[in-house]
């Protein structure tokens, strides 16, 4: 299917299906598990991967069913965005254009090139552990600072 030139210029809630999808540069990000402070709210990603998290492709391993076998899983549409972005990675383009923000120069979407996101070290392949891996009380020894 053909987007609309610049399309992820538009607002998040003009943009076909296909669009949406496409903006996701594959970082693999949003796929961490989370720690989040319940009396500051603030976010701490970790380098655990969800169970679905395919570590080669940085995709979810079964996009179509994903709610469905992990409950916990967000669908991230326009309706959504604005009660979660705070906890989508902050190189996120559905984050930054929620923003009001461009998305990064170094995002497919701008290059041309999926392996942009590699090559700019915003890509979680091969930097992840498996959920099932890590016991729930040790989550906290995985959080990692810094996600680029």
């Amino acid at each position: 299917m053909t987007h609309r030139p610049k399309f992820w210029t538009l607002p998040l809630d003009a943009l076909t299906r296909p669009e949406w999808e496409a903006l996701c540069d594959g970082c693999g990000k949003c796929c961490l598990l989370k720690l989040e402070d319940e009396e500051t709210g603030g976010v701490a990603y970790t380098d655990i991967a969800c169970r679905l998290f395919d570590p080669a492709t940085c995709r979810c391993g079964n996009y179509a069913l994903r709610k469905q076998l992990v409950p916990g899983c967000v669908v991230l549409d326009a309706e959504t965005l604005p009660q979660i972005a705070h906890w989508m990675p902050q190189t996120c383009a559905y984050r930054l254009r929620h923003e009001g923000k461009p998305i990064p120069d170094w995002h497919p979407l701008m290059t041309g090139d999926m392996a942009s996101v590699a090559k700019a070290g915003h890509s979680m392949a091969g930097r992840t552990v498996a959920e099932f891996e890590v016991d729930e009380e040790e989550y906290e020894e995985h959080i990692v600072e810094d996600l680029s």
